[in-house]
């Protein structure tokens, strides 16, 4: 038997590759970290800051991308979702099918979970055994983009209704746009 905490790095792997997660502990300390400056570091700072997609974002968001939308004439339904995946805003266009607001809302928080365009995480999908698109609530179809601030993503974008993935992101794209320059 071992004597001492069991700490380590984790390691996922999935279709796309290795995914360092970071430091995990299995005992009172973490790799690298006594448990003095764990527990401090704890007591220290009991919550965090997370920077959050504004309200007036998300709608001018869903503005732009229904504007798109009108204008390649297709009914989509747009969805926005916060980073921990809740939903912020849903706008059904007019004559979009009853599907398009559910695809949209999975297109929207598979972007936001992986801070990648769904249509580029669809590439890295393999045919083979179990793979990251068995994750519940996920979406790999094209028309996910994720709303990065300071290089992290704060919210997802997701479109659903158009006849291919294509149109979809590039409506989505059109809404990111609209606020692209304020992002930090």
């Amino acid at each position: 038997m071992a004597a001492g905490p069991l700490a380590g790095l984790a390691l996922a792997t999935t279709a796309l590759g290795p995914i360092a997660l970071g430091p995990i502990a299995l005992g009172p300390t973490a790799v690298g970290a006594s448990s003095a400056s764990v527990r401090d570091s704890r007591a220290a700072q009991p919550t965090v800051q997370t920077e959050v997609l504004s309200a007036d974002a998300a709608l001018e968001i869903a503005g732009a991308a229904m504007r798109e939308a009108a204008k390649q004439k297709q009914r989509v339904s747009v969805v926005i979702v916060d980073r921990s995946g809740a939903t912020r805003l849903v706008v059904k266009g007019d004559g979009a099918g009853p599907q398009t607001e559910e695809s949209a809302r999975r297109k929207a928080f598979t972007a936001v979970s992986f801070g990648r365009a769904t249509s580029e995480l669809a590439k890295g999908l393999n045919g083979g055994g179990p793979s990251i698109a068995d994750i519940p609530g996920t979406l790999f179809l094209g028309g996910g983009v994720p709303v990065a601030s300071g290089g992290a993503p704060v919210a997802g974008i997701g479109v659903g209704g158009a006849p291919s993935g294509d149109l979809d992101e590039a409506i989505a794209r059109a809404g990111l746009k609209a606020v692209s320059d304020r992002l930090r």
